[in-house]
């Protein structure tokens, strides 16, 4: 038993994990012992092999649950905010508002390239061709306005 947990622990650095497995791996032997057949002279080592490969099984089944169901510790759960928490709400308005308001002030070359990179979506080339520059010049035109906004919203 502590071997199938050694592996199991290996395999997934979680010792709850591990434990479940574990349980799992001996759970399924109990359940297909009538199944088993010795192969061969060595009797223990026939079944060590054939428990060894359940775990496998188990511990590959395991992973595949977890990519198709990832589940986050629920330690990340406490940072969270209630959806309709007003305060929360409040404040996120406030700081849109603010954000907003740093945009507005830009000069307006700046303003108009923010705007047609972040609200119309559009490439770093098409806002070039529309406002008659380089690639390059409006690149720096954005970081510029982006650099200009940050200090702006700096406490």
């Amino acid at each position: 038993m502590a071997q199938i947990y050694s592996l199991a622990l290996y395999e997934t650095r979680d010792p709850h994990a591990a434990e479940d497995i574990t349980e799992g791996v001996f759970l399924k032997a109990l359940s297909s012992l009538p199944r088993f057949r010795e192969q061969g002279e060595g009797e223990e080592s026939t079944f060590k092999v054939w428990l060894y490969a359940i775990a496998r099984n188990v511990i590959a089944n395991e992973r595949r649950r977890d990519r198709r169901h990832p589940q986050d510790p629920i330690e990340l759960a406490l940072g969270l905010r209630a959806p309709d928490d007003p305060a929360a709400a409040a404040e996120t308005r406030l700081e849109a508002e603010r954000a907003l308001k740093a945009v507005m002030e830009l000069p307006s070359e700046r303003k108009q390239a923010l705007i047609l990179r972040f609200v119309n979506e559009l490439s770093a080339r098409e806002i070039g061709e529309l406002m008659g520059k380089s690639e390059g010049a409006v690149r720096v035109l954005i970081h510029r306005a982006l650099v200009s906004v940050r200090r702006r919203l700096e406490p």
